[in-house]
Parts: C-alpha cells; structure tokens; sequence
C-alpha cells in the first residue's frame, strides 16, 4: 500500500501511525496535487490500496486500516472520526491561520472543542475505551502541529493522554517517517481544490462553553510549558552573551570542520528590467539566507550575476539598436542598481561575458569530449540567405504548426498563442525576424551532451542528494529521470557567445543552458584565486566539506538538476554539486501577470519610486514569498503587513521598550530579577527561536517571518500585563519590578533585531544603533536566549522604525501600477491622428500597400520584443492596424504578414467604397486597375489554398488538422466576393459566420 500526502500534512501523519498499529507495511510518498499519479482525485493524502484502488477519505482508510477495532466502540469511533474531521481539524485550520486568513471568532468554538475531549478522557484512558482506536490517532494527529494548544489551561485530561500517544514506538516510527516539526496547517491549502479547509464555515454554536481554555494571556500560554524548558531557560538567560561581532574576512575560504555555504541565485538574462516575483524568486531569497547564514557563524561565500551570451541579448541589441556589448553593459548596470537598492548582499556579483568564463567554459567542453560524452549530429536549421546566418529559435516567426491554433506570429521556440513547443523548422511560413525574409531549411553540425550515457551515475547521485531540495525541485526533476532523459544540443550558429574550441567549428558557440551555469564558476573564479576551495575542495584529503545552495524559480530546475550536475559528474573532477535546490513557485501581480509592455505590476526599477523602503518590501516579499504555490502580491496585503505586522506589532513593542528606558531609567538597563512567570516567557520565546532557526536552515523564509513576529507579541503582551508605566511610579519594589520587565523587553527587542536582520538588514542596523550594540549572532545548535544588554548597559536614543502607509497612498499606487494609465495617458490629440491619416492615402496601389503593410509589421514586432512599454510600441500598432484596413479595402489577400490582429468584427464590416480609399490625387482608373490585378492574384491564390484543403482532408481525418486551412479557404473567397461586388448583406452574413468557429 502507498500513501500520496503532501509535506507537513496532518492527516499523512494519521494514515501511517493507523497503518503502524495495523503492522502493515506502507509505503509514504509526497506529492503535490499535479502529480500524475493522482489523476482526477486532487486531493491528498490517499491511501492507495494493492488492487489501485484509491481511498480518498482518510476516517475511511484509518478504519479499512484497523478492522479489528472493539465492536462495542465502533460507533462512538465513527462518532470521534467525524468529529475530528468536520469540526476540530477545520477549527483548527481557522485558529492557526495568520494575515487575512485569521479568523478571531475561532477561539470559543475551539474552547468548546478541547473542553469536549478533556471532558471525554476525564472518565477513559482513550476516547473509545481502554484501547487506542483510530479516533484517537485521528484527534493526536491534528493536536500533534506545533501551536495547536497554545494557552492550553486546565486540561490535565487531555494532555495526560496526548503524553500517552506520543510515546507508542507506533507513533514515534511514524514520526521519523513524517517529522513532527514539519507538521503545519498551512500544509492543508494544498491539499485539496478549495486551498485547505478554510472553505469550511464553523458553526458558532458550537461554542457552548463559556469558560477559557485557550486564552491569549501569557500567564495562561505559559501552563504549557516543561520544568525542563523553565531551567533551561533560566541556564541560558544568565549568561551573557558578550561575543564580540566576527568582522567578514575580505576574502571567505572554507574551512575544515566548519559550516561551508555556498549561495548562488539564478542568474538573470540582461534583456529586461526584473520584476518582484523574479528578485523573490532567486536574488532576495538567497541574499536572505546568506544573511542568516553569516549570523550563525558560518563560512558564507554568496556568488550572483548576469547571463550574458545567447539569443536573448542579440534580440534585444536589435530592437535597441546597440551592439551586444553595450545591451549588456547597460542591462548589467541596472540590474545592479535594483539589487543595491534592494540590499542585495552579494559577496561578488559579476557577468559571463568574461575571459574566465570563456576559458573554464572550454575547459569543461573538452574534458567532456575527451571523455566520450559529445556527440556530433546533423541538424536542420533555417538559414537566412539574405543575413547569410542560420537563425537561431528567437530569430524566427511564423504560423504555429500545432493543429487547430494558427497563431501568426509564433515564435522559433514556443508559440504565445497555445502556448506549446515549437521547433523553428516546423513553423508554417518562417520568416527572418532581421529582415522579415524566408528561410531556408539547411544541415548544420552540432555537438549534444549524451544525457543518456551519464544517466545511471546521475539517478544515482540525485537519490543520495535531493533530501536537501524543495519538493517541487524533487518533482521536477523526477519527471525528467522517469521520462528517460535525451542528448541535448550544446551548440548553436550564433556569434554572440563563447566559441566552441575546436578546429572547423570556429563559426559556432554554446548554447546558453550549458554555458550559463558554469557562470557560477568562473564567478567565484573572478572572486578569489582560490576559487577552487570551494569548487573543488577535495573532500578527502582537505577534510572541507563544502554545501552548495542554489536559488532560482521553478522553471530553473532542470538546468541545476539535471543538466549542470551530468556535466560535471561526467569529468569526474571533484566538482561541488547542489546539496539544496531551493526552488520558488511563481509570484503574481493582484492575481494576474506581471507585464512591463503593459504596465502592469511593480518592477525593480518602479520599488524605489514609490516612497516605500526597500526594507518594507524585502519584508513583504519575505512573507508573501511563493513557497509551496502560487502567491499573489497584492497592495492591500503590502500595507495590511506594514501597518500592522510591523509598526503595531514590532515596531511599536520596540519603541515603547526604549523609551521606556530611556524616560525612566536614564537610558540604562536597569537590575533584573526574574520570577517564575518571567522564564516561562522565556521557556515561550525559546520555543519560537527554535521554531525561527528550523525554518530558516530550510530557507522557509515565510515561517521565520512568522516566528520572530510571535516573540514581538509576547513582548507586547508581556508590557500590557505588567503595567511598567505604571508600577514605576509605586513603592520600591513596583518600581524594581518594573525595572525587570523594561530590561527584559529591551533583551528581546535585541533578540528581535537579529532575527530581522536577514529580512531587513538597515532597519535591523537602525535598531542596533539604538539598543547600542555591534550586531548580533545566533547560535543554531543551542538557539536559547542568552543576556543580549546586562544590567547597567546603555542604550542609544529611541527612534521611530516604521511609518503607517494611508489608504489614500495604496490607491494612488494601485492605479498607477494597474496598467490603465497608459490607456488613459495615450488619448491622442487631433493632430497626432495626421501620420495615420496621411499613410492611408499614401498607398493607392496594392504592391506599395503590401509592403507598407509588411515594413510596419516588422517594426511592431521589432518593438514589441525589445521589452518596450506599451506607450512606445502602441502608436504604431495603431498605425499598422490602419495600414491593414486599406490593403483589405483595396482587396490584397492576407499573408502572414498582412494579417490583422484578432479584433472580433472586422469581417462583418462593409468593405468601403472606391471613393473612401482611393487617393484624390490619383485617377480613379488607377484604382479599377489594381482592383483588376488583385481579382486575378486572389483567384489563383485560391486555387493554391483550394488543392492544400484538398490534399489534407485526403491524407487526414483529423478536422483538426485542416479545419484552419478550411477557414482561410473560405476568407481568401470571402475577399473576392467583396471585389466582384457581392451585396453587403452576405457580406455580413459571412463575417458573422465565421466570427462563430
């Protein structure tokens, strides 16, 4: 039997201690809901039985399980199931919730929950009898979560039997299998259709018991908390922590029997502008990391840059103007500057287009052909015989091959229309995207790395090394091993990119996948001499073990998994391979798409014009960060997070600490003698630092976040309850007291400065420039908190952190990054109509009007790759579409050039009169005549399309495939009508027609 669950899912965990106790042998896999395996169920976690049957609801599979449960009990454990499912388990899910998931009113239904099941086993061992049933693992499982019984008070029962199931050896088996600290209810929004269980409405009368079980005072919180976690506590916070700051060698070298990080994001292409989702996804997650790397004293080297060499440049050097050279200087700056602006922390941050890169590039290349791993095979390309080049995929357009699509201008590589692959030479009508010419298909040579032939030691080492890799990375790359994998081309006729070494091939250059990566390389290279400590450390004989850590969106992974480590397993030279793939899911703008062209979605260049620190936003998109699916960013969640997350919550707890000090205490931190209440909350906020560091070792940036803002609450909490501002004005020891709680609420607005440092480095520098301190550590293996300020410390001077963002300011930014104001802007005056004006009447003839038509075409689709706004590349569209109109109206057939872009009723229009196209300056014989010409070139141009229906439908049944040239059968027709003076009613009647399929 195998259980399909996904990570952290509490009802996996129930599954397998019920197949535990049952002594059968399961097998536990983790999916996603995409997963194949799965097909139409979309719904996890599924027991699938040995027959294939697939068993969906999990009170059902934990009873197929346990069949032999006591007869007496079966209804009160069908009772107990249900009830665990429908009411604790989305209960639950509501009370765990954070930002605009929380639901406040949750607290008494789940009251009432918890004083039903300590009610229950006040009078049973467990819930069904004397006997563990499959409702007890059932409820255990959903309470087993960290946080589940936060400010859990009076409920003896319960917990006694929580303790009871925890230590069966059937449940710790199942733990090590499925990790308790993994456990989380945010798992559960992708495990089904509906996002989790927050779909589920509570029922308020549920909530019957007037009393407080889970209340949200600390004292309360604090019953839940060991003797063991009180001494330790205690241990801890009398030491002080008085570790000078570790200066950052100039040079960062491995070392024996140290951490050894090495960071790499995905390195951007130098044809855009990034956007949010694509820093997020590779640069700032990484830079995050590397931050919090460098806190606990490991040895970080953190490497970026920009991909320089392929296609992608020489098409953008074409649509500016510039040679490749300059677009990748300019590009380069501005990537650059975005990542400063951004605190982007590289330790070097360089390009590919470099002489190391060049040389390590041909290095690998011929170590690989040495070996026997390049294959050379005859290729077709299309060659443009007008540039004298073969094109590469960008440098070419056409039809879409793909049956039923048709779209006019796919790409050499994928069509935009459909959306599948394409390879250039099956494009129906290619043209040169240079000159707007037909190719031709010729053979070329080209090398191929034989993926096939390094396959087995590459299954080999991705089994042994993908515990470290996020699960859609382990997803990804499975699906390419299970497919089995092919020899990829790793050349290409271009001139802009690293020159193959080897005699005759002069003329070709790498492919930018295989070269790209091995920018990481030659990057370190150009960091230090010695970059081969960390590239190739030699393990066995240096003692340094180096951990390679890359981040990158999901659309990277297969180059990091699969094509960069076969290449360098295959020369067998020691080479650093990727022990943690840290891959993102894909970040949205307001639930839509990000889109320069259109204005559309905040881009690097556009954070920094909007007033808001880059910290703020380095913050919001830590929280918002796309870590198991698709997130949105959204301006109202933007400003609901800095205006409550961080000036209510931590900013505000830290300001009152330090001015509290500063007002009442002379800005020292006063003597401090803690009571028992005192290490409970400190026992609290050892729980969350613990939870923080666990997070952040797997780069869960997301639940750090939500770590380090619970230790700020219970500052909050802390103050509220003791009253400082108030005891300091009593007798002695009112004023002592609250001596204590002002110098342990300045201890955690230290602590807190740290744990924020990776997310908001200048506001976490501001903070210690105001507690008076160097920096901060943490120490991963023991994460305690120890005495950050001792008694008689002196602070700095308090400071605002945080500033509230008004609602008036997120509308202001939410239209203006809405893509309309370029609609609104672009209203053009009457005299900017002339141009458009003026072309229709300078083409009287058919041949002037095909190829105005075509210029036109060229310069759109010239603009519209550059990148540009839609502002740039929107007037010319409009004057191309006015160019398409008179060559329609003069009755020139369409091509693929001519066609018009999709506007809906364009066929049902009345073809205008002679008199409304034809030029006042030219005789109207002129016209008849071109009218004359274009009757009998559409004539034969039918014939042509007539015989192409007529073979297709005769070598194929599939309408799909001839469907599309059916259709221009019957426009190229629809057109001679037109010119033969069909009335227009049947005109109309057509268009309509065909405005239907």
């Amino acid at each position: 039997m195998i259980i399909y669950t996904n990570t952290g899912n509490p009802f996996g965990l129930k599954l397998l201690i019920c197949a535990n106790l049952a002594k059968k042998n399961v097998l536990v896999k983790n999916v996603t809901l995409n997963d194949p395996v799965l097909g139409d169920m979309k719904h996890l976690p599924v027991l699938q039985l040995d027959s294939g049957v697939q068993l969906f609801s999990t009170d059902v599979a934990a009873k197929y399980l346990l069949q032999d449960e006591q007869e007496a009990a079966v209804v009160l454990r069908d009772e107990w199931l249900e009830w665990s499912s429908k009411r604790l388990a989305p209960a639950l899910t509501h009370n765990m919730a954070v930002g605009s998931r929380a639901d406040p009113n949750t607290k008494p239904i789940l009251n009432t929950l918890v004083k039903m099941l300590d009610d229950c086993l006040s009078t049973r061992t467990f819930l069904t009898g004397d006997k563990v049933s499959s409702a007890d693992v059932a409820v255990w499982s959903l309470l087993a979560p960290d946080g589940t019984l936060k400010g859990a008070v009076n409920i003896d029962n319960l917990l006694r039997w929580y303790r009871q199931l925890s230590n069966l050896p059937e449940v710790q088996d199942a733990l090590t299998v499925l990790p308790l600290k993994e456990l989380s209810f945010a798992s559960l929004q992708h495990s089904n259709r509906f996002g989790g269980l927050h779909h589920v409405v509570l029922n308020p009368e549920i909530a019957d018991f007037e009393g407080e079980l889970l209340a949200d005072t600390s004292a309360n919180i604090a019953e839940t908390v060991q003797r063991e976690e009180i001494d330790a506590a205690r241990a801890a916070f009398d030491e002080v922590d008085d570790r000078a700051v570790r200066d950052e060698p100039r040079i960062v070298l491995p070392k024996s029997g140290q951490k050894n990080n090495l960071i790499t994001s995905a390195l951007p292409y130098v044809n855009n502008v990034p956007h949010l989702g694509n820093i997020v996804g590779c640069v700032l997650s990484a830079d995050m990391f590397a931050r919090y790397s460098r806190l606990c004293g490991y040895n970080t080297l953190y490497i970026g840059g920009t991909d320089e060499y392929g296609t992608a440049t020489e098409t953008k050097a074409l649509a500016e103007n510039l040679t490749p050279k300059q677009i990748c200087d300019k590009y380069f700056d501005i990537h650059n500057s975005i990542y400063r602006w951004f605190g982007i922390g590289f330790d070097y941050f360089g390009r590919t287009t470099t002489q190391e890169q060049t040389r390590i590039v041909q290095e690998l290349f011929k170590e690989l052909y040495a070996a026997g791993f390049i294959e050379t095979r005859s290729v077709e390309q299309l060659l443009c015989q007008k540039c004298d080049r073969f094109l590469a995929d960008r440098f070419v357009e056409g039809t879409c091959p793909h049956p039923g699509c048709g779209y006019e201008d796919a790409r050499g590589d994928q069509c935009d229309g459909c959306g599948k692959l394409v390879n250039a030479v099956d494009l129906l009508r290619p043209r040169c995207k240079i000159c707007n010419t037909s190719p031709v298909i010729r053979d070329s040579n080209q090398f191929f790395l034989d993926l096939p032939r390094i396959e087995p030691i590459l299954r080999e080492w991705v089994d042994s090394s993908d515990g470290g890799w996020t699960h859609n990375a382990r997803v990804i790359t499975r699906a390419w091993l299970k497919e089995g994998l092919k020899s990829r081309c790793i050349t290409r006729d271009l001139k802009w990119g690293i020159p193959v070494p080897l005699e005759g091939y002069e003329n070709k250059v790498f492919y930018v996948w295989f070269d790209a990566p091995i920018g990481y390389i030659s990057i370190t290279s150009r960091y230090c001499k010695e970059w081969q400590q960390w590239w190739r450390p030699d393990t066995e004989n240096t003692g340094v073990k180096v951990d390679l850590y890359q981040f990158m969106a999901k659309d990277n992974v297969p180059f990091h998994s699969v094509m960069f480590p076969a290449s360098l397993l295959a020369v067998n030279k020691g080479y650093t391979l990727v022990s943690h793939i840290m891959a993102t899911e894909y970040l949205n703008y307001e639930d839509g798409k990000f889109s320069k062209s259109r204005g559309i979605g905040v881009f690097g260049n556009d954070a920094q014009e909007t007033g808001i620190p880059a910290d703020v936003w380095r913050f919001y998109l830590g929280a918002a960060r796309p870590e198991g699916q698709d997130s949105s960013f959204s301006w109202s969640d933007l400003q609901a997070r800095n205006n409550n997350e961080l000036l209510k919550n931590l900013g505000n707890f830290v300001n009152r600490a330090l001015v509290f000090c500063e007002k009442f205490f002379d800005s020292t931190i006063p003597a401090m003698t803690l009571i028992e209440e005192d290490l409970k909350l400190l026992a609290l906020i050892n729980r969350e630092l613990k939870g923080y560091v666990n997070q952040m070792e797997r780069a869960r940036m997301r639940d750090g976040i939500r770590h380090l803002l619970q230790i700020s609450r219970y500052g909050n909490q802390f103050m509220q309850s003791e009253e400082p501002w108030v005891k300091v004005k009593g007798t002695d020891d009112q004023k002592a007291r609250a001596g204590t709680v002002i110098g342990m609420c300045c201890n955690f607005a230290c602590l807190l400065a740290t744990l924020i440092f990776p997310f908001m480095p200048t506001t976490a520098r501001n903070l210690y420039d105001q507690l008076n301190v160097r920096g901060g550590f943490i120490n991963s293996e023991k994460p305690l908190l120890r005495t950050l300020l001792p008694s008689g410390h002196r602070i700095g001077k308090p400071a605002i952190l945080f500033t509230k963002i008004e609602d008036s300011r997120i509308e202001e930014l939410k239209k203006h990054y809405a893509g309309q104001q370029q609609e609104k802007d672009k209203s053009p005056a009457p005299a900017s109509k002339a141009p458009s004006e003026a072309a229709v009447q300078r083409v009287p003839s058919l041949k002037e009007a095909q190829k105005a038509v075509d210029e036109q075409a060229a310069k759109v689709r010239k603009i519209k790759s550059s990148g540009a706004d839609r502002s740039v590349w929107q007037p010319e569209v409009n004057t191309l579409l006015d160019l398409k109109k008179q060559l329609q109206s003069l009755g020139q057939p369409r091509t693929s050039e001519s066609a018009p872009t999709a506007q809906g009723g364009n066929t049902a229009k009345p073809v205008p009169s002679k008199q409304q196209v034809a030029s006042p300056n030219k005789p109207e014989a002129a016209t008849e005549g071109s009218d004359t010409n274009a009757v009998k070139a559409l004539e034969e141009e039918i014939a042509q399309q007539g015989d192409k229906v007529r073979r297709l439908k005769a070598s194929s049944s599939d309408k799909s495939v001839w469907q599309p040239e059916v259709s221009l059968l019957l426009s190229l027709k629809q057109k001679l009508a037109s010119l033969a003076g069909v009335p227009e009613a049947t005109q109309t009647s057509s268009g309509k027609k065909k405005g239907k399929k």
